[in-house]
């Protein structure tokens, strides 16, 4: 029986209760909603790796226990956006159980993609030698699960902190250390290199003069960040200790010679380490970092922020500061589709976990707990609210709210006992006075207790009609009316061709589908959106559909019908389920419109 026990250290959640009001105080702003650093307040994360895939920032972090008094990390996690300000938590799908052969130390390392493979390049202790080794993690999509590529480290010399770079011609480069500065090259598979390990000099005209140290000369302490930006390589790393700051050094090529370059970041914060990330993303540049500025934080409590800069004309770094406001969002949210419960901008009082029906769940919800999702475009208006809830209490209130937890309330949702905190139950309200872009907060009302838990929520437009014209349905789950079960794509993210089969709904991002005004089914997992394609239709009954990058072709075009089925705009053929209804994986065809309820779709 789950009895809703904490697994977070109750001094670190009760703190988190006035956070955004210390933050406010601390910064001088003036309403909660631009609080948005550091980017996760759940629980401690350090060591940032920003990774840029699919029109999406991945963000590998490592995890500081709660009251850890030394550097006690025993997994790695993973959010993303597309926005910059609100993040989606997928949990840790790397742990130091992911390595049979670690001891302990599950600290800083980096991930890339080539190939269609996700490389997770982390330090942790060899158990069988007690020395610090280089692991590395393979998953076929950026958010995992990872397994173990080799069974055993790809490198040990008791050094720590891997960054990994692909340059232009295929090569790839493996950096790490402290108190030194090595890499390998490495080989196409990822997972071994050639040529031996390589000495970086640690020169003071490469990396600065170190002062008060005889031993480390240099400014270089640990944790390289390598990457290449017009025709010139950087090397931003954690300088000096303790406190530690950032610098960087530039180099023409990616094994040197470096050119000490200056610092980025001056020494700041309640943290005594840094670990920097820098990506390009939509146009913008941006550096992650962290600090212990939330309570409770420290050298070894730390978090996670990011903030966003501009290149010096000459490519030079500017000065960054550590803001409490971070970086301005990109897009504003949509709430017409599906939302995680767990893509946060701001939080107070909440923890995750893993959700029953896949990705994680947002739970230990007590009174007076909040989640803010920032700049969210309603448009001309909401009607209704959705969230998937499951309390084994007595439940609670939702209260929506505009711009602040006492804001303008614009719905309330009474979530009840639904039997159990994994047992999911969709709980609709009516929502009044949300038009335009607001920060929405989900306050979170009831007795004593834990309340009750939230999977993911959704707005439905006031001028929604319900589908069947072509540009009423904005998103949702589609479902084949008379099986009750959803479309959906396994391995969708992994190659074009995918088949579409019928699955129980289970509320998975590729069950998430959207009607666009060209008429295309488009589906959303992930960060990937492809169109529903009917790979030969107009040939013959029964074309499989399949999911394809959106290339603009007819046998994309699909109409939706006033009696509720979808047909193909160039072949007039029914999507139809073969088998509906008997199990799940029943595969999607089209048919010749014979009238069966089985052609029959809702896009809720």
């Amino acid at each position: 029986m789950d009895l809703r026990l904490k697994r977070v250290g109750a001094g670190l959640r009760r703190a988190l209760v006035f956070a955004a009001v210390l933050i406010v105080a601390t910064a001088g702003f003036s309403a909660v909603a631009k609080a948005d650093n550091p980017i996760v307040q759940t629980i401690y994360t350090a060591d940032p790796a920003p990774l840029v895939y699919d029109g999406r920032v991945y963000l590998y972090t490592g995890h500081d226990e709660d009251g850890s008094t030394w550097f006690d990390m025993r997994e790695w996690r993973v959010w993303s956006s597309d926005d910059m300000v609100n993040w989606t938590d997928h949990g840790s799908p790397m742990s130091l159980d992911t390595f049979s052969w670690a001891r302990q130390d599950a600290w800083a390392g980096q991930v890339v993609e080539r190939g269609g493979e996700f490389y997770w390049y982390v330090p942790v202790v060899n158990d069988a030698t007690g020395r610090m080794s280089i692991g590395v993690g393979v998953a076929d999509n950026p958010i995992g699960p990872f397994h173990d590529a080799l069974g055993h480290p790809l490198v040990e010399n008791g050094e720590i902190d891997p960054t990994v770079f692909i340059d232009d011609d295929g090569q790839a480069y493996l950096y790490w250390g402290n108190p030194n500065l090595w890499y390998v090259k490495l080989n196409a598979d990822m997972v071994s290199y050639s040529g031996g390990l390589n000495q970086i000099p640690l020169t003071t005209s490469g990396f600065g003069t170190r002062t008060g140290d005889s031993d480390r000369p240099t400014l270089y302490e640990e944790g390289p960040w390598v990457y290449k930006r017009g025709g010139l390589y950087y090397m931003v790393y954690a300088a000096e200790c303790c406190s530690e700051h950032i610098a960087y050094s530039t180099a023409p090529g990616p094994t040197g010679p470096w050119t000490y370059r200056g610092t980025i970041m001056p020494t700041q914060g309640s943290s005594f380490t840094n670990h920097p990330g820098v990506i390009d993303y939509k146009g913008n540049s941006y550096f992650f970092y962290h600090n212990g500025a939330l309570p409770g934080g420290g050298g070894f409590t730390r978090s996670v922020a990011v903030e966003q800069f501009e290149y010096n004309a000459d490519g030079t770094f500017p000065t960054i500061g550590m803001t409490t406001a971070g970086a301005p969002q990109t897009d504003p949210l949509d709430p017409y589709v599906r939302q995680e419960a767990e893509t946060i901008a701001w939080s107070s009082g909440i923890e995750t976990e893993p959700s029953s029906a896949g990705g994680m769940n947002v739970g230990w919800i007590e009174n007076g707990d909040y989640i803010k999702a920032e700049g969210v475009d309603f448009a001309s208006g909401a009607a209704t609210f959705d969230v998937s809830a499951a309390s084994d209490g007595a439940g609670g209130t939702i209260e929506l709210r505009l711009d602040g937890p006492s804001g303008a309330l614009v719905g309330t949702c009474d979530v009840p006992n639904t039997g159990g905190w994994q047992t999911w139950q969709t709980v609709s309200c009516p929502v009044s006075g949300a038009a335009g872009e607001h920060d929405l907060y989900l306050k979170f009302t009831g007795g004593d207790g834990y309340l009750f838990n939230a999977d993911w929520w959704r707005f439905d437009p006031s001028d929604d009609d319900g589908g069947g014209d072509g540009g009423g349905d904005t998103g949702g789950e589609l479902y084949a009316v008379g099986a009750a079960k959803c479309l959906d794509v396994p391995d969708q993210s992994t190659a074009n061709g995918t088949q579409m089969e019928i699955w129980d709904c289970s509320n998975e991002a590729n069950q998430q589908w959207t009607y666009t005004d060209a008429g295309e089914l488009t589906v959303y997992s992930g960060s990937s959106r492809k169109c529903l394609d009917a790979e030969g239709a107009g040939t013959a009954d029964g074309t499989a559909a399949i999911i394809w990058d959106c290339h603009g072709g007819t046998n994309q075009k699909w109409n939706v019908n006033a009696d509720g089925s979808i047909t193909n705009a160039d072949s007039g053929l029914c999507l139809d389920v073969e088998g509906y209804g008997t199990a799940n994986g029943s595969m999607v065809h089209l048919w010749s419109c014979h009238g069966g309820t089985n052609q029959q779709w809702e896009l809720r």
